[in-house]
Formats: C-alpha cells, sequence, structure tokens
C-alpha cells in the first residue's frame, strides 16, 4: 500500500510540473526596448490604491542569469534588475496620477 502511495504522488508531482511549467513565458529582452518593473516592495499603501508596475523605463543592457540594466529616461538613472520582474511595454501613453491630502489643524 505504501509503495503503490508514493507511486501515484510522484506521478501526480510530474503531472503538476508538466502543468506549471506549460504557464510559465519566455520573455525575451533587447537593449532599447521599454518595459514596466514589477514593485514587489509596496508597503506604503497596502491594497489596491496604488499600481504595483511602475516605469516604462528603457533596457540599457542584458546581462549573464537574466539581470537587465534598466535605464530610467526621466533622471538618466541605471540600475540592475532580474529579469522576472519585468513584462514587455507594448507602446500608448501612460497616465500617472498623483493624488495630495492636505490635512487641517483641528
Amino acid at each position: 500500500m505504501r509503495l503503490q502511495a508514493y507511486e501515484s504522488s510522484k506521478s501526480y508531482k510530474h503531472k503538476a510540473k508538466i502543468y506549471h511549467d506549460k504557464k510559465i513565458l519566455n520573455r525575451n529582452f533587447q537593449p532599447g526596448q521599454q518595459v514596466f518593473l514589477f514593485n514587489s516592495m509596496l508597503r506604503l499603501f497596502p491594497g489596491k490604491l496604488k499600481s504595483k508596475w511602475s516605469g516604462p523605463f528603457s533596457i540599457k543592457s542584458v546581462r549573464s542569469y537574466r539581470a537587465i540594466e534598466l535605464e530610467d529616461p526621466a533622471s538618466g538613472r541605471t540600475w540592475l534588475v532580474n529579469g522576472q520582474r519585468l513584462k514587455h511595454y507594448l507602446g500608448g501613453e501612460v497616465e500617472r496620477f498623483t493624488t495630495s491630502t492636505h490635512l487641517k489643524e483641528p
């Protein structure tokens, strides 16, 4: 009975791995492309108040092991990020909302 349970769990893990591997998108980035950056450290306003995607940024260089050097077109600042945190920017105008709240003293 134990041997049969082991074989069934092994086949289940194999099928689950095949299913999840089919869902992985292969993203190839080239220098000069526009991308969005996923902000995983968003803690100031939890929930859905602020978008987790920022950008668009341009790719300056692609390095080994999916390390990508980004450049901010507005400030010219560059930094390295993991390629899994990026997604392609397909064009169009990006709306940037700013909200300010003025507090009055009681």
